[in-house]
């Protein structure tokens, strides 16, 4: 069984930076994607950012140029370095890590990130 563990939230003024960080503990030999994830009250969870094993990256459009999801392969992370923030990026973010196949899929507790104008 997978554990993901998320930090580094917190609150922000509008333009700040945060780097929020994912660390799976267990055997993740069968995953393929992590994904960053929000939800803002009263709205659905949303796709933010999605790295592969092979390194391929996207973003939602609202956050390309000002989002940057890594992966450390040898710690099991997942990072969302968060820069330029603006306060409709207010939301509780989590981690999301699966195969291809969503055979297994696994979700983080999820981590507050406010944005204050």
């Amino acid at each position: 069984q997978v554990q993901l563990v998320e930090s580094g939230g917190g609150l922000v003024q509008a333009g700040g930076s945060l780097r929020l960080s994912c660390t799976a503990s267990g055997s993740i030999f069968s995953i393929n994607v992590m994904d960053w994830y929000r939800q803002a009250p009263g709205k659905q969870r949303e796709l933010v950012a999605h790295i592969t094993s092979g390194g391929t990256t996207a973003y939602a459009d609202s956050v390309k140029g000002r989002f940057t999801i890594s992966r450390d392969n040898a710690k099991n992370t997942v990072y969302l370095q968060m820069n330029s923030l603006k306060p409709e990026d207010t939301a509780v973010y989590y981690c999301n890590f699966r195969s291809f196949s969503y055979s297994v899929d696994y979700w983080g507790q999820g981590t507050q990130v406010t944005v204050s104008s």
